[in-house]
């Protein structure tokens, strides 16, 4: 695959995110009610404070779920090839599975 080909994926990519959120503005039905400008949907005002501090749980429990998620797209196909790739390959995945494991191990240890 040349230089050639890389641009023209590049340009056909910017051509339809920017064709896609062209049309999407031009045929979208637009609203000059001021609740829609409001933080909430539905417009109802908010009771008491907005701005809430979450515990740090929620966030470790979303980084658990992208590191694990993220593994997942990584090990299925290094499984599939992982006769035809080798002992480097093995290695990598082990560097890999390392980094990951760092990663539970400080969540662990930040939640409890």
């Amino acid at each position: 695959m040349g230089a050639e080909a890389l641009i023209v994926f590049f340009l056909a990519g910017v051509v339809l995110v920017a064709g896609g959120n062209f049309i999407s503005n031009l045929l979208s039905h637009k609203s000059d009610n001021l609740q829609k400008r409001e933080p909430y949907e539905s417009g109802m005002t908010t009771i008491g404070p907005t701005w809430v501090q979450f515990k740090v749980g929620y966030y470790l429990f979303a980084i658990l779920f992208l590191i694990f998620d993220i593994e997942m797209a990584f090990l299925i196909p290094w499984a599939v090839v992982y006769q035809t790739v080798g002992v480097v390959a093995l290695v990598e995945i082990l560097i890999f599975l390392l980094i990951l494991g760092a990663g539970l191990l400080y969540a662990w240890k930040k939640e409890h």
